[in-house]
């Protein structure tokens, strides 16, 4: 697999961002959770939205609550807050 350098630079910057000055295991530690942090956030806008569009499509708040593995109290609340704005 090859990358460009625009592509390399970018993953440089993103993992500086969350090591900082910090060296060694503990910098490579934070980079990873940090930029895991960043896709689970991704995930979560991303499955609020398909929450929201099968809701309007007709499946029940049980049953959004069943799959997603949230509360139905949760779900409400998602679908209730609307379209994220990106």
């Amino acid at each position: 697999m090859s990358y460009t350098e625009a592509e390399v630079s970018a993953a440089r910057n993103a993992m500086h961002k969350y090591r900082g000055e910090i060296d060694g295991e503990i910098a490579a530690a934070l980079a990873v959770v940090g930029l895991s942090a960043e896709r689970a956030h991704k995930e979560a806008e991303m499955r609020d939205d398909m929450i929201r569009v099968a809701h309007r499509s007709g499946a029940s708040l049980r049953q959004l609550a069943e799959v997603s593995g949230l509360g139905r109290e949760t779900v409400t609340a998602i679908v209730e807050a609307g379209p994220a704005q990106h």
